[in-house]
């Protein structure tokens, strides 16, 4: 049985523009693939295991003394991305140590990163690992294609915010990428195989 994530009955747009324009983007929607314009609207929907493990993960990152150690990886990653300007983002591992035993068993490690202001981080997937990725600090679009069509997840970092509008939870082998407005976006991403274990997959191999 699904259940919707938001009791508002909130939904993702998912929208296709030939012209992508960023700013745009991200406050309509649109997405450049081919020559069509298409729009439609899909539920954002958990069952409810995905629900608890969310819940899970949210209350392990919003708790206190872990946020002050995820608070010191940002500035870390920050200095990173400012000595990479050609770069479109920057990360680092988080020790799960730091999270105490507050992490559901499935999960085997977690990251920082931070997308860089203005960009498309581009497509990507990841055949072996599914990947829940929190909004930390900032605000953007992260994409995942479904059915041949990109579809969009606005995402912010308001703690009294519905889970649906800080989380996204992406399965195995799901194609995504994050759209990035005027300001740096922190997000904090958790997967369910070890850091040098993941693998990631772009469209141009």
């Amino acid at each position: 049985m699904l259940l919707t994530a938001l009791a508002t009955d909130e939904f993702s747009k998912c929208e296709v523009l030939r012209k992508i324009d960023i700013s745009l983007k991200l406050r309509r929607g649109f997405r450049a693939a081919g020559d069509a314009r298409v729009r439609h609207t899909q539920r954002t929907m958990w069952t409810k295991d995905e629900l608890r493990i969310l819940e899970a993960l949210d209350t392990a990152v919003r708790s206190e003394v872990t946020a002050a150690h995820i608070n010191e990886i940002v500035s870390f990653v920050e200095q990173e991305l400012q000595r990479r300007p050609d770069d479109v983002l920057a990360w680092k591992p988080i020790p799960l140590t730091l999270y105490g035993s507050r992490l559901p068993a499935i999960i085997r490690s977690s990251w920082v990163f931070i997308l860089r202001a203005n960009t498309i981080t581009g497509a990507e997937r990841h055949p072996n690992s599914h990947q829940r990725m929190m909004s930390y600090r900032g605000a953007g679009d992260f994409q995942t294609k479904t059915e041949g069509l990109w579809c969009s997840h606005y995402l912010r970092s308001d703690p009294a915010a519905p889970l649906a509008e800080s989380w996204i939870s992406i399965p195995p082998n799901v194609w995504h990428q994050g759209v990035v407005p005027e300001a740096n976006w922190v997000v904090v991403s958790f997967h369910t195989v070890v850091d040098d274990e993941l693998i990631e997959e772009r469209p141009d191999g």
